[in-house]
C-alpha cells in the first residue's frame, strides 16, 4: 500500500525515525543497516517501505535499499518470524553478510542476533537457502553520514535495548565504546562487540 516515503527526516530514535511528508509525520522502523546511512535530521530522505496492517496496529518499516526490503519480505514469509525478528536480523548482519551466512550455512553468525536461537537459526538458513540467490549479492552501502554529532550514550543504549539486547549487555558494551563517536557509529561498534561476545 505504501511503497516509498520521501520527505524531511525529523527525528532519529533508533530503531524508529520520523519522516515528515506534506505536513504528516510518519513513524517508521528501520534496521540498523539503514539507520547508519541516514542523513542528518532536517535533511531530505527517501526510503522504500513495507506496510504491515495488524489487528492492533498499522506499522511502517523503511529501508535504504531494495535488497534490504526484499530480504525483510523473505524473512517475513518464514513461519514464526515476525517483523521485529526480521529487523533484528538486518540490524545484526548486512544483506551481503546474510547471503554469505546462508550460502555457507553458518548458524553461528545468526545465533549472535538477539531473539535467534540455534533451532531458529538453522530453520532460517534452510528456508532462505533457495530464496536468497546471487541477485541479492552485496548490495549494502557504506556511505558516510553527514552532520556527525557528539555521541549520546543513552541513544546508543536505547537502540540496543530496542534491538532486544538486555540492560546488562547494553550497559556493558556502551562503556567499552571510545569517546567522539556518532550515535550510528557507536551502535555499529556496539553491535560488533556484542557479536564477538
Amino acid at each position: 500500500m505504501i511503497g516509498r516515503i520521501a520527505g524531511v527526516l525529523q527525528e532519529k530514535n533508533p530503531p524508529q525515525i520520523l519522516v515528515e511528508v506534506a505536513g504528516v509525520g510518519y513513524e517508521i522502523e528501520v534496521p540498523m543497516s539503514t539507520f547508519y546511512n541516514l542523513p542528518a535530521t532536517g535533511a531530505q530522505v527517501t526510503l522504500l517501505t513495507h506496510f504491515v496492517v495488524r489487528e492492533d496496529a498499522h506499522l511502517l518499516y523503511g529501508f535504504g535499499s531494495d535488497a534490504e526490503r526484499r530480504v525483510f519480505r523473505q524473512l517475513l514469509k518464514i513461519s514464526g518470524i515476525g517483523a521485529r525478528t526480521a529487523l533484528a536480523v538486518l540490524s545484526g548482519l548486512s544483506v551481503g553478510e546474510l547471503v554469505e551466512a546462508v550460502s555457507r550455512q553458518e548458524a553461528g553468525r545468526l545465533v549472535k542476533i538477539p531473539g535467534i536461537g540455534r533451532k531458529t537459526a538453522e530453520r532460517l538458513l534452510l528456508e532462505l537457502k533457495d530464496r536468497l540467490g546471487a541477485d541479492f549479492g552485496v548490495m549494502g552501502h557504506e556511505g558516510a553520514i553527514a552532520g556527525r554529532a557528539k555521541p549520546a550514550a543513552s541513544d546508543i543504549h536505547n537502540a540496543l535495548l530496542g534491538l532486544g539486547y538486555s540492560e546488562k549487555e547494553a550497559q556493558g558494551v556502551v562503556k567499552q565504546l571510545p569517546d567522539g563517536l556518532s550515535v550510528s557509529d557507536g551502535i555499529r561498534q556496539a553491535l560488533k562487540l556484542l557479536a564477538k561476545a
